[in-house]
């Protein structure tokens, strides 16, 4: 029914705020496509960066092969080298829109926790914009439509208020199961925050649902500026 492109930062930020919306896409019958642009390479306290980068696009594949995605992209950036005002990040992610040609964008919310995810954002806001000027030339050739862009949450919900709910709770399985892909991250995780990971992202999912009247949710927040607007319902 829909081409649904999400642009995120590192290999698990599909699984820890969107797989169960992606999950729901592919079984109406979307083409769900995931762009990473950067490779996670210091998301360890232990694992070289060198090797890091390899182990994570291993997780990255497992998780999207359990989760059906069609199609996977990378950015080639590593962690903390990428910026939103850079022309080079900027045309990598145009290059990405025109080549899929999206009805909808997902990607990270402008006020996150971390620099690599709010220039990530900015990148994909100037893109989404930038990718529809058959002008502009790229790679790819051509133009994209100017689509919706809808933020996912951020990490714990901290200072993010949705306003769009998707209902995971067919899902929320699966979804963990996709997340359990990324060990490193898991370790990771438990060891630099002090955070069992599965059970946090399982207690927000909770969370989001008794916001919305679900047994679990993911929160998303619509891009509000011109052109960008819709009438349609594009989540599921």
């Amino acid at each position: 029914m829909y081409t649904v492109l999400v642009i995120s930062c590192h290999p698990d930020d599909v699984e820890i705020a969107c797989a169960g919306t992606l999950l729901k896409c592919k079984e109406r019958g979307d083409r769900v496509v995931v762009c990473h642009l950067c490779s996670g390479n210091l998301g360890h306290v232990i694992i070289p960066p060198d090797e890091l980068r390899v182990m994570r696009a291993n997780e990255a594949k497992r998780a999207g092969a359990l989760g059906g995605i069609d199609e996977v992209f990378w950015g080639g950036f590593d962690d903390l080298e990428i910026y939103d005002n850079n022309k080079e990040a900027r045309d990598k992610v145009v290059d990405v829109i025109k080549r899929v040609d999206p009805d909808f964008i997902i990607t990270h919310n402008p006020d996150d926790y971390m620099p690599d995810h709010t220039a990530v954002s900015r990148l994909v806001f100037d893109a989404a914009f930038t990718a529809t000027l058959p002008n502009y030339h790229v790679k790819t050739e051509g133009a994209a439509k100017m689509v919706p862009i809808y933020y996912m949450d951020t990490l714990a919900g901290v200072e993010f208020n949705p306003t769009e709910y998707v209902d995971v709770t067919p899902y929320i399985d699966k979804k963990i199961e996709m997340l359990n892909c990324h060990e490193s991250q898991i370790v990771w995780m438990r060891d630099h925050d002090g955070i069992d990971f599965p059970d946090m992202v399982r207690t927000c999912s909770r969370y989001r649902g008794y916001q919305c009247g679900a047994d679990y949710a993911e929160g998303f927040r619509q891009c509000h500026v011109y052109l960008k607007g819709t009438t349609k319902r594009y989540l599921p």
